[in-house]
């Protein structure tokens, strides 16, 4: 079954206490791509990118087997969504150093007709009534997910609230699942936000895990241990995380519990990859062997 995200597909700029790289490939949508198509094919991206989006990008994920490129605008007058950040010191805190739209100022990219029949979705952080546009093309669908984050909190809280009823689930980080409930305890606000509509959240804890409340039941996992000169890069590790977690669900074809705190698991492998080099390099250079060793080793951390 074809599993389907929409999102950014962006040019970041990343500083981080020990290098600094310019112009890497980077987007929500791309980084939950990448990470899925370990686990499931066909994933269909639905994107823009403008004139700007350097072949080096568009190689990149051309090269990556199982995904589909036809929901991908390249619009040549436009320009690329651009961000950059720098880390500090711990690597769990950032700033944002400029944010260039681009693309994201225009009208959503339109979504091929050949995927209409995409019954599981997910909606990669963007303006939620963006997700809702595109959520409302698929009446049919099996599974929808979404992320958001801490902007479209501040500034479009009544259309975030309005996807909620429409999505059944949501990954959301700790500080953002207090944001929304102001409420600390992240099971406390978890199941807040189930009162808005969705009938589970996952909860993303950074380096201590994540937790996932559902009506039948609660599961908590933690990060996979990474030594300090393994971590390079932040970045989209939260977008490839929710990846190998739909993912999974996706290749499992069922949406019970048990299935979903297995995904859990596949996604926090998934994205430890991504901490391993800027950009989408750390999970391109992957193998599924390598995912499947790393995940041995985290079952016996864990305990699963």
């Amino acid at each position: 079954m074809p599993l389907l995200v929409t999102g950014t597909i962006g040019i970041d700029t990343v500083h981080t206490p020990t290098a600094n790289a310019e112009e890497v490939s980077g987007g929500s949508c791309a980084y939950f791509a990448a990470a899925a198509a370990f686990h499931h094919s066909p994933i269909r991206i639905v994107g823009a990118v403008g004139g700007d989006w350097p072949e080096g990008h568009a190689h990149l994920l051309e090269s990556i087997d199982g995904l589909c490129l036809e929901g991908l605008e390249r619009r040549s007058e436009s320009k690329t969504f651009a961000w950059g950040g720098r880390y500090f010191d711990n690597m769990n805190q950032r700033e944002t150093l400029f944010t260039e739209l681009g693309v994201l100022e225009e009208a959503p990219p339109e979504v091929p007709a050949s995927y209409a029949d995409s019954r599981l979705i997910f909606l990669a952080n963007s303006h939620p009534s963006v997700q809702l546009d595109l959520l409302n093309k698929f009446p049919n669908r099996k599974l929808a997910v979404a992320d958001t984050m801490d902007l479209w909190i501040n500034i479009a809280r009544d259309e975030l609230l309005a996807l909620f009823k429409e999505i059944d689930g949501l990954i959301i980080n700790d500080s953002e699942a207090t944001q929304l409930t102001d409420i600390t305890n992240p099971i406390t606000a978890a199941r807040a936000i189930i009162e808005m509509g969705p009938s589970f959240v996952i909860v993303k804890k950074g380096e201590h895990g994540a937790v996932l409340v559902h009506a039948d039941g609660i599961a908590a996992l933690p990060a996979f241990p990474l030594e300090e000169e393994q971590v390079v890069d932040p970045t989209g590790a939260g977008d490839s995380f929710a990846g190998g977690f739909m993912g999974y669900v996706a290749a499992k074809g069922t949406m019970d519990f048990s299935t979903m705190q297995t995904g859990i698991a596949w996604g926090t492998v998934t994205a430890s990859f991504t901490l391993g080099s800027f950009g989408l390099d750390g999970l391109v250079a992957t193998s599924r062997e390598a995912l499947e060793t790393r995940m041995q080793e985290f079952r016996q951390i864990a305990r699963i």
